[in-house]
């Protein structure tokens, strides 16, 4: 079965669409933890439908080939559409330059990187142990990462991709960190409040140094008590912060509010639209963009042009929209780092975005989809009136076995 033909199997339904007989195709909730053992299943009985209305779900895609229909529900493929062109409306709003080339600010980008997560590190094992956190040495590596992305967020920014599953939890602090500063400067924030955010951002998961290392590396599906003990991070992570000397208000509603969801299904304290602070509204996003990129033991990441699209499918309900084109515009359609597939048939890296020119960023090609073998490496700027190459989609490094690190600039 062709995948065009797939898709038009599979359409999207609201919950209160949900019946008996039909078969769930993706429970489409990318960041949650749920009590199924796969995203895939016939809804057998009402106690099943119960639990996935519990879980704050509020649309989902069922399999019309595999169970029942609904007449008048979108196919996975108008769905798609929708999202394309709505992207491609972003692409044409305008974005703040970058002072400085790339060139110039990836050695201090890289540096910094490496300093960022072992500072992260250490401090996560020093509240292992009941030591208090020190902001005196998190404020002056806070303040280096805000002049990183304000010269050329494009040098930061895509070395949060470079993780591994044993160290996740702080090297997603740190990408949470870098991409918070990156957001808030697109807001045109001002400068002291994108450091308290950026504090915020860094700290926000302090409390999963209180949950078992055997709950947050779980190579499978948590149990309800244990999903329960994840949760209390949240809960955690404000009451250490709140013990901590010079931590504001903006910084605990980034920590603690990361959680909450837009239209009051997330936790810890299911707050709704503006009861939600935008510091906390930003943290939500940009927390979830990072876990579904990210490569973690019991699931694979996901292209970050394709959680870019599931967070503008998201933010109907969960997510602020006004906030998630916002963060679009900020990191780009194409985000610097991701794998692209071009018209001529090459895949590259993109290196570098334009501020005007969203769909046509720099892109560093080295492989042959065609012949399926490496080419020597070649820098294109599709900007350019002389290119006569495009973008034609995304890929995922792993289906082609590239190693995302070895491409990224040095």
């Amino acid at each position: 079965m062709s995948k065009e033909h797939s898709a038009s199997n599979v359409k999207k339904v609201s919950v209160a669409q949900l019946r008996p007989g039909m078969y769930v195709h993706d429970l489409n909730c990318g960041w949650m933890d749920h009590p199924f053992l796969t995203n895939q299943f016939l809804v057998k009985d009402a106690e099943t439908l119960s639990t996935i209305r519990k879980l704050g779900i509020r649309e989902l895609y069922i399999d019309i080939s595999k169970g029942a229909d609904v007449s008048d529900a979108p196919t996975q493929q108008e769905v798609r559409q929708e999202i394309t062109e709505t992207m491609q409306a972003i692409a044409s709003e305008a974005t703040l330059p970058l002072p400085v080339s790339l060139e110039q600010e990836i050695g201090r980008a890289r540096a910094l990187h490496k300093e960022a997560n072992q500072i992260t590190k250490s401090m996560l094992k020093d509240i292992r142990l009941g030591r208090q956190i020190e902001l005196e040495k998190v404020e002056p590596l806070v303040e280096n990462m805000i002049d990183s992305i304000f010269r050329n967020q494009d040098a930061l920014l895509p070395l949060g991709r470079l993780k591994d599953h044993d160290n996740y939890t702080f090297q997603h602090s740190v990408s949470v960190c870098t991409l918070m500063i990156a957001f808030a400067r697109g807001l045109k924030l001002e400068r002291p409040i994108i450091k308290e955010i950026a504090m915020g951002a860094l700290l926000h998961d302090v409390g999963k140094a209180k949950v078992p290392d055997e709950i947050l590396n779980k190579p499978a599906k948590l149990t309800d008590a244990e999903f329960d003990k994840m949760k209390s991070h949240v809960v955690q992570s404000i009451i250490i912060l709140q013990n901590t000397p010079g931590i504001t208000q903006i910084m605990i509603d980034v920590a603690g509010q990361h959680h909450e969801r837009f239209d009051g299904t997330g936790y810890p304290n299911k707050l709704k639209g503006e009861q939600i602070s935008l510091y906390g509204q930003m943290g939500a996003i940009v927390d979830v963009y990072d876990a579904i990129t990210s490569e973690r033991v019991y699931h694979k990441g996901m292209p970050a042009p394709a959680a870019l699209a599931k967070l503008l499918e998201w933010s109907k309900f969960h997510f602020n929209p006004e906030l998630v084109r916002a963060y679009i515009k900020v990191v780009g359609i194409y985000p610097t780092g991701s794998l692209v597939r071009l018209e001529s048939g090459r895949l590259g890296i993109v290196t570098e975005q334009h501020s005007e020119l969203m769909l046509q960023p720099v892109v560093k090609t080295f492989y042959s989809a065609k012949k399926q073998h490496y080419l020597p490496p070649e820098v294109i700027d599709l900007s350019k009136p002389a290119c006569q190459d495009r973008i034609v989609g995304y890929e995922a490094f792993e289906t082609w076995g590239i190693d995302a690190a070895k491409w990224l600039p040095a």
